[in-house]
């Protein structure tokens, strides 16, 4: 495990990068942004780009992307021999840029989707699309490939589940390797995460899909909670929304996750909403990651809640962007994910 002088070292350089970082007490400066051009100019003053819009967001979008991918590898290698959960926390680029590589792939796209370099910590040739074969093999998805050989364009959902359910699984496990002072706060957030993204997932499915029960119950992932926890399997939330009625609001008044729920205005019909819950999910996952963050400074829980604010900027910033693409200021998009009031 990292010695003191490297968490120490390690500590200090995440502080001074959450500290610039459009969070917390930064957050409000881009609450005045009206066109796309000012965000680019605000995140990239010697790397602003004259370009259409249409084109700025695809290019701005990259750039986000790529550099919190090079701020948190910065601060994962900074560590002699990273531990695995750090590991598999940066190789979550790589998993979102698969994906995109398969919804391609299944669209007929021969020209290959962009991706996120992540130095030393890639197994995915990405460089051999669409030959999935070289593109996986020696890595652990090479199980996937008979599932995409009969791939075809909106046949990918058993493949994302997939994905899903590997990711958080390794990540998990990964956990599990560290000693408790180093995994406390980071085992509550990634509990509550993955019990939060089956009720996502669950909602989704179910609104937008039309899935029953037992067709939602396959895209979920089950993972037994730690001892202490709230329930005995993180899918026991997801699975206890499965047989409420999506628009009876009664219905779901002792459900765990209620609080989530978009608001009900008394005379005026209702329905659960899955972008309303998810927005609001990510806010409380934040704000998780942000308290824990300081808590204990020299566990190795510091970096990895590093990890997750800086992938909530990134969403953040990404959604702002392209709010302001279709006309929308800042601070609309902001309250609408609830990061302001």
């Amino acid at each position: 495990m990292p010695g003191s002088g490297e968490r120490a070292y390690v500590y200090a350089k995440a502080c001074g990068i959450i500290g610039s970082s459009f969070i917390g007490k930064n957050l409000p400066k881009l609450t005045g942004l009206t066109r796309l051009s000012e965000l680019d100019r605000m995140l990239f003053a010697a790397d602003a780009r004259d370009l259409p819009e249409r084109e700025l967001l695809v290019d701005l979008e990259r750039r986000i992307i790529n550099r919190t991918a090079k701020q948190i590898i910065t601060i994962v290698n900074s560590f002699g021999r990273p531990p695995e959960l750090l590991v598999r926390l940066v190789r979550d680029f790589e998993y979102t840029d698969l994906k995109r590589a398969i919804n391609a792939s299944a669209a007929g796209e021969r020209n290959p989707p962009a991706h996120t370099e992540i130095g030393h910590f890639a197994t995915v040739d990405f460089g051999a699309y669409p030959r999935f074969d070289k593109m996986l093999k020696g890595t652990e998805f090479e199980f996937l490939l008979g599932d995409i050989q009969t791939l075809s364009t909106g046949a990918t959902a058993s493949i994302q589940t997939k994905l899903d359910r590997q990711f958080y699984v390794g990540l998990w496990n990964s956990l599990f390797k560290l000693f408790p002072a180093d995994r406390s706060s980071i085992e509550r957030i990634l509990a509550e995460e993955i019990s939060l993204r089956n009720a996502v997932w669950a909602l989704r499915m179910r609104t937008y899909y039309g899935m029953n029960p037992d067709q939602t119950r396959e895209h979920l992932v089950f993972i037994p909670a730690p001892k202490g926890y709230f329930t005995k399997n993180l899918a026991d939330d997801a699975q206890a929304s499965l047989d409420l009625t999506l628009d009876n609001p009664a219905e779901w008044d002792k459900w765990r996750w209620v609080k989530f729920l978009n608001r009900r205005d008394a005379g005026e019909s209702w329905a659960a909403d899955p972008r309303y819950f998810q927005n609001a999910v990510a806010e409380y996952l934040y704000h998780l990651a942000r308290r824990f963050f300081s808590r204990h400074p020299f566990s190795l829980d510091t970096t990895a809640c590093f990890i997750k604010l800086k992938l909530f900027e990134e969403d953040l910033l990404i959604s702002v962007a392209e709010g302001l693409s279709l006309g929308m200021g800042a601070r609309e998009t902001l309250e609408l994910l609830g990061a302001v009031s």
